[in-house]
């Protein structure tokens, strides 16, 4: 596997790797995610196992791209373009376990009000009450993450699905080897949306559950 990572590189940089390589798959990450660890003699790779199914060409583009960040650079490749258009696709594969009623009505009104019911649903999940990290989309396992204080507010708990659920359906935008996913595209379907003061009343929202954590801290 080592190997695979040195041809990546090699390819990406158009020079001969001078790290010793490593890549090994785990199952402590979730989906399709991965990392690296580098230092000035070594580059290590840790994959999902799930990516022992996939082709070298597009695990090569899982390579570069974490080697452009490593290295802080903007390298392109064909490699690096299979990769993308394989995590654009890879939620279809993924299976949806979706149990908690909260939250999959939000899913139906937002899916059934802005994307005219076309979007498949992802798996939703609950997360912790944070105040810091209200939602999140994870495209590697088709995950729409909430704040569990988004369980008191219905319209905020729409608003805040809306955002991620444009995440799925818009992906990203690839520029200068980087992935954009707030675009101008993206920033215009979220104007859409039908409270117009959701954004304001998500900020006094979350203003007011910081204040009352303080409290009891006190």
């Amino acid at each position: 596997m080592s190997q695979l990572v040195k041809k990546s590189y090699e390819i990406l940089f158009n020079k001969e790797c001078p790290y010793k390589t490593s890549l090994k798959h785990s199952r402590a990450f979730k989906g399709y995610n991965a990392n690296v660890r580098f230092n000035e003699k070594e580059l290590k790779f840790r994959v999902s196992h799930k990516w022992k199914g996939v082709s070298s060409e597009i695990k090569s583009g899982l390579i570069q791209s974490l080697l452009n960040k490593v290295f802080k650079t903007k390298k392109s490749s064909i490699n690096i373009d299979m990769y993308n258009i394989f995590l654009k696709k890879v939620h279809l594969t993924i299976p949806k376990k979706n149990k908690d009623e909260l939250l999959i009505n939000s899913f139906n009104r937002v899916n059934d009000k802005y994307f005219n019911g076309m979007i498949l649903i992802p798996n939703l999940r609950w997360g912790s009450p944070s105040l810091s990290k209200v939602g999140s989309y994870d495209y590697g396992t088709d995950t729409i993450r909430l704040s569990s204080l988004l369980k008191k507010d219905e319209n905020l708990l729409d608003y805040v699905m809306y955002h991620e659920l444009l995440h799925k359906k818009l992906k990203f935008t690839k520029k200068n080897s980087r992935n954009y996913h707030h675009t101008k595209e993206f920033k215009r379907r979220e104007n859409e949306f039908e409270d117009k003061d959701a954004e304001k009343k998500l900020k006094r929202f979350l203003k007011k559950q910081r204040a009352k954590k303080i409290l009891k801290i006190w």
